[in-house]
């Protein structure tokens, strides 16, 4: 991504270390609870954050989206745990579990651990300007972002069920 690098930590998790079992897909006997997120380094101009995650790892050409979070205002900074559920002048797009807001993990019994890749985005303009809503899928956000980070930093986590 163009711009600078923002900041990206966890309470929850350290980058490139497990993430606990609270935030997996009860699918898998999680509890599906998002992690505490917190960045700084938002430039000025900065219009919106936006946030994904994403599964590289998962069985599908293309992995798997868990997360798509836009319009949260420039000011804010910090996610506390379990927010991927909350509502607020934000707006949560569909993930590839054909739902909006947080959906946790839940790797295939048995895989390698996935990397779980939770991004932010410092964006110039608003979400509906770039046209993103609560329909936006993780492709269309990637697709219509473009041209328009200012900034983006990551944190990854892994996670596997035992097999």
């Amino acid at each position: 991504m163009p711009g600078t690098e923002l900041t990206v930590r966890s309470n929850t998790f350290e980058d490139g270390e497990p993430i606990p079992p609270s935030a997996a897909h009860d699918f898998v006997g999680g509890h599906n609870q998002s992690p505490h997120l917190a960045w700084s380094g938002v430039p000025a101009g900065t219009k919106s954050i936006a946030l994904t995650c994403w599964d590289p790892h998962a069985p599908t050409s293309v992995g798997f989206s868990h997360w798509v979070r836009v319009n949260m205002p420039p000011s804010l900074e910090e996610l506390p745990e379990g927010a991927g559920t909350e509502r607020g002048q934000w707006q949560d797009g569909i993930t590839d579990w054909g739902e909006q807001g947080y959906g946790g993990m839940a790797p295939p019994q048995g895989d390698a651990p996935h990397d779980y890749i939770f991004t932010v985005y410092a964006l110039d303009a608003e979400a509906k300007e770039l046209g993103l809503d609560d329909r936006t899928t993780y492709a269309k956000f990637r697709f219509l972002i473009r041209g328009h980070v200012l900034a983006s930093g990551a944190i990854t986590g892994t996670f596997a069920v035992e097999g």
